[in-house]
Parts: structure tokens; sequence; C-alpha cells
């Protein structure tokens, strides 16, 4: 692994974007292994109500998220940041295993380390029953709406 992953620390607004798109990239592939590669070794996260630390314990519970969570689609939106801290907004939307749909409104508070590295992350989570007709995410942002607010509340 890189010992950094820019952009680093501190953030102006267009840096600060970069980071959001390039966390909305990575959480897209569902893949855990390229996932925690963005966080430090001892990162410690609060994701709703577990608190885990360290990668090993970021591994599991998003190989745990990903295998109820399926085709999981995700969009963040930068909130606000000031040095090493971003805030973001989000939604994603996945089904369960029994072939509910769900969309998932999210708040995460991030902090970071001189390299780049997430070494915090607070994420609060709310989830609604919602029917496959009333989708809205689909896939990878388009390249052509990065930066945009493109996140309906409703």
């Amino acid at each position: 692994m890189s010992d950094q992953r820019p952009p680093l620390p501190p953030f102006d607004s267009q840096t600060a974007m970069q980071k959001v798109q390039g966390a909305e990239d990575v959480w897209n592939t569902c893949d855990p292994e390229k996932v925690v590669l963005g966080y430090t070794a001892d990162s410690v996260w609060r994701n709703r109500d577990s608190f885990v630390t360290g990668r090993d314990e970021i591994l599991a519970l998003l190989r745990d998220k990903w295998s109820r969570e399926l085709d999981y689609a995700l969009r963040k939106q930068l909130w606000a940041f000031s040095g090493n801290f971003i805030a973001v907004r989000y939604q994603y939307e996945s089904h369960d295993p029994d072939g509910q749909w769900w969309r998932s409104y999210g708040n995460e508070l991030w902090e970071y380390d001189e390299n780049g590295l997430n070494r915090r992350r607070e994420s609060s989570i709310n989830d609604i029953r919602i029917q496959e007709s009333e989708r809205r995410i689909f896939g990878v942002r388009p390249e052509s709406d990065h930066g945009k607010d493109v996140i309906p509340l409703r």
C-alpha cells in the first residue's frame, strides 16, 4: 500500500470534493479489500450501532454489509470541510436477500491523517423501505455528475 492517499489535508473545496468522489467511487466497487486501503491501520469507526477498530474489523464489517446489501449503489455529497476534517451526506440503495429494496440516508464525519488516510469515521444511517420502481440510484455516478448535488431529499 502507498504511504499516501492524495489529496492530502489541509483540504480546500476542490480537494475535499475529490476526496468525497474518490470515497464514493471506491465504495461503489463493494470490494472491502479496496475500500479498507483508504483507512489507517488503526482507524476507528462508528457505523450505525457498531464500533470497530482497525482494518481487520473494518473488513469484517464491510463483508457482512455487502452480503446483506445487494446491488448497492451510493451517492455522496460534500457537506463541509475544515483542515483535515470532511463531513458528507449520502444516500444509497440496495436490496436484501429477500428482495426488499431499501434507501439509506446517512451523514458521516471523517478525520484524516497527514497522509490522506481516514483515521476516524462516524456514520449515522436511517433506512426506508422502497419499491424497486422507486429506485433512483443506479450503479456508478456518471462523470458528468461529479461534484453536483444530485441527491434529492425524498
